[in-house]
């Protein structure tokens, strides 16, 4: 267990007490496994977040969840309605839009993550595993994730928790175009982060029924909203709320954030300097007080300044925007060029023409450029995901040698 969910714990025990209750009858119900100066501690944080009421002094102190209106999970979630009840204020989803945007109108959906995805497999495995109490540096990460090689004196555990991310994060944005909100994803998602740090039984398997139900009540109410920020933002709570998973239901939670914005070619959400205490605390008031202030904070915050870190990322990288946004227009018309065997005069007629229906006329002559290039450098190993085969690339090559 880690030390958030223990910390969690204490909280819960608080909360099942009528009374106030003082430190060593506290520790008794908690059990051998918590010390007393941890366990203070996160009292006197309870106490400062106002979750906790403190009365008396010295060993006379004893200790009380503040109570508030809570609602059951099902009560909870029946009132919210999407695109009528918001966690984000409208103001808030316009920024977070201004901030996030990254790609025009006719882009494929999810190429934006495909042309950032290893500073996103990096940043986010990191950050999530970060919040789980993994070791890793960044610089550890980046290793790991891009040349597989482990850091010295780590837990096996740990570099499988950062594999596992990297694998998470590679269906969301192989799978973007694809990607629904629906109870499959959220399963697949489990899946791929608890691979052997749960049973094999139940690696993507909701615990029992009653689960199963509220967790297809969320996807369907996650489905319908429209704002991707806000979808976003339902997810992380709801997912990582319902536990409905034996573990990893936090990773799972913030994994399950990144689908909209991945899908929608909006700067993920990478959980950028979030501290594990400010973190926990708002998991807390989540899991005990359905309060979603704290979470929300912790998203913006987090939002704005990932937005900022992946723009000079982009920059740096120096990406053809041009022949990223039109990649499968132009792998369509290699693929019909050379399966038509079209040739000499005909081949610069089809270009042109093809051109003019799929492109806009802005971009026209650069995507003309970028066609021309690839046609002149093509051989058997450029061919993979054109829908040709080797013989029917020689046969056009015998009557269109290149120069």
């Amino acid at each position: 267990m880690t030390s958030t969910d223990k910390k969690l714990s204490v909280l819960h025990q608080l909360s099942q007490e009528s009374e106030p209750i003082g430190m060593q009858e506290l520790l008794i119900k908690l059990g051998a496994e918590y010390v007393e100066r941890t366990v203070r501690r996160w009292l006197i944080e309870m106490v400062a977040d106002g979750l906790v009421e403190k009365s008396g002094q010295k060993r006379g102190t004893k200790y009380l969840v503040i109570q508030r209106t809570k609602r059951k999970t099902g009560e909870w979630l029946k009132a919210y309605q999407p695109n009528k009840t918001f966690y984000l204020p409208s103001s808030v989803r316009q920024d977070l839009l201004t901030a996030g945007k990254r790609s025009k109108r006719n882009d494929p959906l999810g190429i934006y993550a495909r042309q950032i995805y290893n500073r996103l497999a990096i940043d986010l495995s990191f950050n999530s595993s970060r919040l789980e109490g993994n070791t890793y540096s960044l610089s550890d990460t980046q290793r790991l994730v891009l040349e597989g090689k482990s850091a010295e004196g780590k837990l096996e555990e740990e570099k499988a928790m950062i594999l596992n991310h990297k694998e998470a994060i590679r269906y969301l944005v192989d799978n973007a175009p694809k990607l629904k909100v629906n109870r499959e994803t959220i399963c697949t998602l489990h899946y791929l982060l608890a691979d052997g740090f749960v049973e094999p039984r139940f690696a993507g398997k909701v615990k029992d029924h009653g689960l199963q139900t509220q967790l297809e009540r969320i996807v369907g109410k996650g489905a319908l909203i429209e704002d991707p920020f806000e979808q976003s933002l339902f997810l992380l709570v709801h997912v990582t709320y319902l536990q409905a998973f034996t573990d990893v239901n936090k990773r799972t939670g913030r994994l399950s954030a990144n689908i909209p914005l991945i899908k929608n070619n909006l700067v993920p959400l990478s959980f950028n300097d979030v501290e594990r205490e400010d973190y926990a605390s708002a998991i807390i008031a989540v899991y005990e007080l359905q309060d979603v202030r704290p979470i929300i904070d912790l998203f913006i915050f987090s939002y704005m300044r990932t937005c900022a870190m992946y723009d000079s990322t982009v920059k740096a990288i120096g990406f053809d925007e041009i022949r990223v946004r039109y990649r499968y227009q132009r792998r369509g018309l290699i693929s019909e060029i050379i399966q038509q065997k079209i040739v000499g005069s005909h081949l610069k007629e089809f270009i042109d023409s093809k051109s003019l229906e799929i492109v806009e006329e802005k971009d026209r002559n650069a995507f003309v450029e970028d066609l021309w290039e690839d046609l002149k450098e093509i051989d058997r190993s450029r061919i993979a995901g054109l829908g040709i085969t080797p013989e029917q690339l020689s046969e056009w090559l015998e009557i269109n040698p290149k120069n």
